[in-house]
């Protein structure tokens, strides 16, 4: 458990900043980080006796959310003010939004998006994938809004939009919005969900995506329906395509419920395909298998670990935070791996990929994800010894170090208190 006593911070009069006996991200034993001009100098690691003497905390890469909703975000408030009976599903909550979405005025998109990527960056994100709902043929209000927002926060967070088609439009829709999408430097992405002529819209997706050159995304068989498997028409698609390492799939709920062979047998052709999957704890706890007045039997995550066994890229996303689809969240993504290590039962060691590099490569950010010499200086110290007693610390302070230099915001006031 991490003492927190001393203040393993020192900088030298040349500007020179050292953090003494911090244990780092991937490396065995305690180190002493040098960072200098904004990058890390030198790592040396600490001699044994004076490591066990510092209780220097533990330094992290910056963090990376492939998988939010800008749009729809601090909606519950007005939501909840409208509607105060329990939501009992998915497509509850998407009628809930869809109620909601008259209120959604350029000022008040753009309010309740700076007000998430204010948050995101105080806890040390470096780079988001932001879906924008598309469900009419129509560009919606949200969508320049979050290209603006892009470029606004550049240095910040690399904030990459992405195209969120509802699946019944795209036959007449499709080759339009692509085009949009192609224009504005975004991702190419549906919500599928047992939908009629499901192949036909798959192929569209891709044919289109091809033609403009865009990467995929796809919210896909959010649910526990076991006849769900738009997944595996995804697969075959990005394999016939040559679509490797352009795709991702979100949610993949109904995965759970597959017979171990059948599973084995999807999740390898996504390995092959190069197909990557995000799970989403946070929203596919709280509303797969819900009912009023019972506990929940089936939990709807994807099955995570046997995909990363079979080879694909798995990641961890925060997903929707403070709408209908899940009223909490803060943009933390340490919070969601968090809540994800009990409940897929992951070694936190193990995972902290998910919610740094990984992400951070979809993305198509500069930040690295990685603390090297050599690199960046952008990375966060928690008060904390290792990824466990991390996980283990929900209020750890944390100081997030961009170019070397603290950011001055509430997160980072535990030394003057």
């Amino acid at each position: 458990m991490y003492k927190g006593h001393d203040i393993p911070h020192v900088s030298a009069p040349d500007g020179t900043l050292r953090l003494s006996g911090v244990g780092v991200a991937a490396l065995p034993g305690r180190h002493d980080v040098v960072v200098k001009d904004g990058v890390i100098a030198d790592i040396v690691t600490a001699a044994p006796g004076e490591a066990e003497k510092a209780h220097g905390g533990f330094i992290t890469p910056l963090l990376a959310d492939v998988h939010i909703h800008l749009d729809k975000t601090h909606t519950i408030a007005r939501i909840k003010a409208g509607n105060p009976a329990p939501i009992k599903s998915l497509f509850d909550a998407i009628a809930l939004m869809e109620e909601d979405r008259p209120n959604w005025s350029a000022a008040d998109i753009r309010a309740r998006a700076v007000r998430a990527l204010e948050a995101a960056f105080a806890h040390g994100v470096g780079a988001v994938r932001s879906h924008v709902d598309w469900v009419t043929p129509e560009v919606p209000d949200a969508w320049p809004i979050i290209c603006e927002l892009r470029e606004e926060w550049k240095g910040r967070i690399d904030l990459q939009p992405a195209a969120l088609v509802l699946g019944d439009i795209v036959p007449e829709a499709g080759s339009a919005i692509a085009a949009r999408v192609a224009d504005d430097g975004g991702v190419f992405g549906a919500f599928f969900y047992r939908n009629a002529d499901l192949a036909a819209k798959v192929e569209t997706m891709f044919s289109l995506a091809a033609r403009h050159d865009l990467d995929l995304d796809f919210h896909i068989d959010e649910g526990l329906e076991p006849e769900a498997d738009g997944l595996s028409l995804v697969i075959d698609a990005t394999a016939r395509f040559g679509m490797a390492g352009r795709v991702l799939c979100g949610h993949a709920c109904s995965l759970s419920l597959r017979p171990a062979d059948e599973l084995e047998r999807i999740l390898a052709a996504g390995a092959r395909a190069g197909v990557a999957l995000v799970t989403l704890p946070s929203t596919n706890l709280y509303l797969q298998d819900r009912g009023n007045g019972r506990t929940p039997n089936l939990r709807g995550l994807a099955p995570l670990k046997e995909a990363r066994a079979a080879g694909m890229e798995v990641m961890i996303a925060s997903d929707n935070v403070g709408d209908a689809f899940y009223p909490y969240g803060d943009y933390d993504p340490l919070s969601v791996l968090r809540l994800a290590v009990p409940a897929a039962h992951l070694e936190p060691d193990a995972w902290l990929d998910s919610i740094t590099s990984l992400p951070s490569r979809k993305c198509g950010s500069s930040i690295s994800g990685l603390i090297e010499k050599g690199m960046p200086a952008d990375f966060i110290w928690h008060a904390a010894t290792d990824m466990g007693d991390l996980i283990s610390r929900p209020r750890s302070e944390r100081i997030v170090y961009r170019s070397g230099t603290p950011l001055p915001t509430a997160t980072n006031d535990w030394r003057n208190t």
